[in-house]
């Protein structure tokens, strides 16, 4: 309780110390910025210290993190000359905002922390890496931070989110296991004011550029709210199948043999569900680990029928997982991003930067904080900073083209805030560079995994009734609008995107046939296939299952057609077209999210595992953020401009109804499964070492000893990713000589660096020759060799040498810790 109160207050204090600043980087916001301080105040914060301890000029401890804090405190009052007064305006005439900001800020941080402190354990999938990254980073001196799992080596990997964290742990005095719990915990509530703060501003920005609104009626908290709910909380439709396959919907049961049947279930083909329900029926789905097949609905079949899983997460099941993942971390930064772009289609930063005898129209300021945002986003997450990027140049395009019309020099617009603000973006985080290396390798080429159109409204329905619901009502009411879709070119890039996309990746199918004939010879072999037969048998699989492609042009047609409309002379200032409208925002949020989708049916990036997985967890991921709001937006924009007894109001608050209803279905049964009903058997806490103390007490105790030891390499069993392995070095943040190999060589793009550790570290511990061990102690610089019962049941311990030639400086039942004099 006391660190979730210190986390609390301290962020809070972050935010409004940062709000000033806030107000004068926001000018085109309704809320100023208001709603955002809290992100940006970590981001600069977070970014002064890193930056601070990277060069030196501060060092990794308490003193680094306050010294950066003066830095934020003194960037507010810079800001505050000369606005006190229309600061202290703002505040009292947006009492409803600045109070339902701070009461939704408290309930996400607090929902989530009990969530978690009833489901605390960081044993499973990726948070042994996340909370060795967090260890690793509170015991390192300087930055880059040690690699807990490769010693002698500092992280490969985007790693900012983890600096927040352990500056907050810092602060706060916890362990890292703690801080992860926590910091999930806040980057939920993050998210939540985040979004309830874009929408809010959608709607206060379609007032100002509404002739017929009351300029002085404030925007609707009620439908903003929808953001969050929409972002956070409503998951897929998954749930709702695994009810229905629970309940023993459409299976029909042979009353001779007992056993059940079902064509739909089979159609559909989502592993688990197509299995019979088992008995007795009920309501709530009980199978193990049903909750983990909302993250897997999207199902690839190779051509001779292999599966291949494909990630398809959304933020509910995060945070449901409870995974601290960089996917995860940048939620509020990307919201932020999203914040930045909507200030600059609304001509926020208004100015003029020039250089070469080139005009940029964007203040200093403006461009600063742009890049800085950017460049974070690619230290949180690497995968969001493209996205990020053509959404903020595409809303500064927009913006010009509202100013002077469409015209080549919105092509000169572009490249003149793209090049450089990349090229900005890059120079600020460039000691971050300098020690990374990615796994990403380029497009390839997808053939023969194509999303079957159910699958696409499993995981996208929720949002997709939403969005055509809006998009209806607006096709619906352009007939008296002064700029009317212009369906001409919306129909002929709609449908040309897909078509030069199947072109790119023929292309890039020839082109592997040149470069790397001998693989897609293997590849056709593996396949049964000549090359023809697979072009031919994958086009016709494209066919079969068009579906999706269909309901994804069923978007970006109109999307299109919007984003560019044709003007007419009736009425010039409508606001649902004005170069100002939320309208056109709204529609850009969604067009390049159907595009992020769209993506991975054709091309994805190349990386370790081979196929689209990893582009469509990230690219979906991107597109719900992005999807999300609009459905927000949308649903918020029709209950309030849908009256009377009419058919369309009605119908529609059905349908919204209903899908809330369904989309919630996850989150609730969800958490009944993961946190017990509420009724944690061990209580609530959020220090997972509470349940190594449980389940190994020798291994909780040793990691304790070493807490409190002088630091140093340890040695330590090594083993696969997912599993128990690399303990020691997870829980302490100590360097061992190897953690998970997989994951090393993903974030290094090959195993090159581990070289011969896996086979000297094995050798270490069983051979009975004193000078082998000593030669690989030496190597590695160990100073701790662990024994625990992890190493005794994988290896065959030879410890005769280590009792011979060490000192045991720790032992407890099964677990000894010899330390290298």
């Amino acid at each position: 309780m006391d660190a979730f109160i210190i986390w609390y207050l301290f962020v809070s204090l972050l935010g409004w110390l940062t709000f000033p600043l806030a107000f004068r980087l926001f000018p085109a916001l309704t809320d100023r910025g208001y709603t955002l301080s809290r992100a940006a105040g970590m981001l600069i914060w977070g970014y002064v210290f890193w930056l601070f301890v990277s060069f030196g000029f501060a060092r990794n401890d308490l003193g680094g993190i306050l010294l950066a804090l003066a830095i934020v405190i003194g960037l507010s009052i810079w800001s505050i000359v000369n606005r006190q007064a229309e600061i202290i305006a703002f505040l009292k005439s947006n009492i409803a905002l600045i109070v339902t900001t701070e009461v939704l800020f408290l309930v996400a941080f607090a929902f989530l922390a009990i969530v978690r402190a009833a489901n605390p354990e960081l044993a499973s999938t990726e948070k042994p890496m996340e909370l060795a990254f967090i260890n690793g980073i509170l015991q390192s001196e300087t930055f880059p931070p040690q690699d807990p799992w490769l010693s002698g080596y500092a992280i490969s990997y985007y790693y900012f989110g983890y600096v927040m964290t352990a500056m907050l742990a810092r602060l706060a005095d916890i362990n890292g296991s703690m801080a992860h719990n926590l910091m999930t915990a806040l980057i939920f509530a993050l998210g939540a004011v985040g979004a309830f703060g874009i929408v809010y501003n959608l709607f206060g920005s379609s007032r100002s550029t509404d002739p017929e609104s009351n300029e002085d009626k404030k925007p609707s908290i009620a439908s903003a709210l929808l953001a969050p709910l929409f972002l956070l909380l409503v998951s897929n439709f998954e749930a709702l199948l695994e009810v229905l396959h629970r309940r023993g919907l459409f299976w029909v049961k042979d009353s001779v043999i007992g056993t059940f049947s079902s064509g739909f279930w089979k159609w559909l083909d989502m592993k688990e569900l197509s299995q019979p329900p088992l008995e007795p029926l009920g309501w709530v789905p009980d199978r193990y680990l049903w909750w983990w097949r909302a993250s897997r609905v999207i199902q690839d079949y190779d051509m001779t029928g292999g599966f291949r899983e494909v990630i398809d997460e959304f933020p509910f099941f995060s945070f449901l997982l409870g995974d601290l993942h960089p996917h995860v971390l940048a939620i509020p930064f990307g919201l932020l991003a999203i914040s930045v772009a909507l200030n600059l289609f609304l001509g926020g930063w208004r100015g003029k930067i020039e250089a070469f005898g080139l005009r940029l129209h964007i203040n200093g300021l403006g461009f600063l904080f742009s890049a800085l945002v950017l460049g974070g986003l690619a230290f949180l997450n690497t995968w969001d900073i493209l996205i990020s990027a053509a959404l903020i140049v595409s809303a500064y395009v927009l913006w010009r083209a509202g100013e002077d019309g469409w015209t080549w020099s919105r092509l000169e617009d572009a490249f003149l805030l793209g090049l450089p603000l990349g090229a900005v973006s890059l120079i600020l985080y460039f000691p971050f560079y300098l020690g990374f290396s990615s796994q990403a390798g380029g497009i390839l080429p997808n053939f023969m995994y194509v999303t079957r159109g159910m699958h696409l409204w499993v995981m996208w329905g929720t949002l997709l009734l939403p969005i055509f619901s809006y998009l209806l009502y607006r096709i619906v009411n352009s007939r008296t609008s002064a700029s009317r879709p212009n369906w001409k070119l919306g129909i002929t890039f709609g449908l040309g995107l897909p078509l030069l996309l199947f072109l790119l990746t023929l292309f890039l199918g020839w082109l592997g046939t040149l470069v790397e004939k001998d693989y897609v010879e293997y590849f056709l072999a593996t396949q049964n296939m000549t090359a023809s037969q697979f072009l031919a048998k994958t086009t016709e699989r494209r066919l079969e299952h068009i579906g999706s492609l269909i309901t994804l042009l069923a978007v970006l047609i109109p999307s299109l057609a919007f984003l560019f409309p044709h003007k007419t002379d009736t009425d010039e200032t409508s606001s649902a077209t004005h170069p100002s409208s939320p309208g056109i925002f709204v529609i850009l949020l969604l067009t390049l999210g159907t595009l992020l989708i769209l993506a991975p049916e054709f091309v994805y990036l190349r990386d370790q595992f081979g196929y689209r997985i990893n582009t469509v967890f990230k690219f979906y991921y991107q597109a719900w953020m992005l999807w999300s709001l609009v459905a927000a937006f949308g649903a918020g924009w029709l209950l309030q401009n849908l009256r009377g007894l009419t058919v369309g109001n009605i119908g529609f608050r059905v349908l919204i109804g209903l899908v809330i209803f369904c989309g919630l279905l996850y989150p609730v049964f969800g958490l009944m499964t993961k946190t017990n009903n509420f009724q944690p058997v061990f209580g609530y806490h959020l220090d997972d070492l509470e349940r190594i103390k449980r389940e190994n007490p020798d291994d909780a105790a040793g990691i304790e000893f070493l807490r409190s030891a002088p630091e140093g390499i340890v040695a330590e069993a090594i083993g696969g990713s997912y599993s128990y392995y690399a303990r020691v070095s997870a829980y302490t943040g100590y360097q061992t000589v190897l953690g998970w190999p997989g994951h090393e060589s993903q974030w290094r793009g090959g195993s090159e660096p581990q070289g011969t550790r896996a086979e000297d570290i094995m050798l270490l511990y069983v051979t009975s020759n004193w000078q082998e061990a000593q030669s690989i102690i030496e190597r590695y610089n160990i100073r701790y060799i662990y024994v625990g019962p992890l190493e005794r049941v994988s290896m065959q311990v030879s410890e005769e040498k280590f009792f011979l030639y060490l000192t045991p400086v720790f032992q407890q039942g099964n677990t000894i810790i010899y330390e290298v004099p």
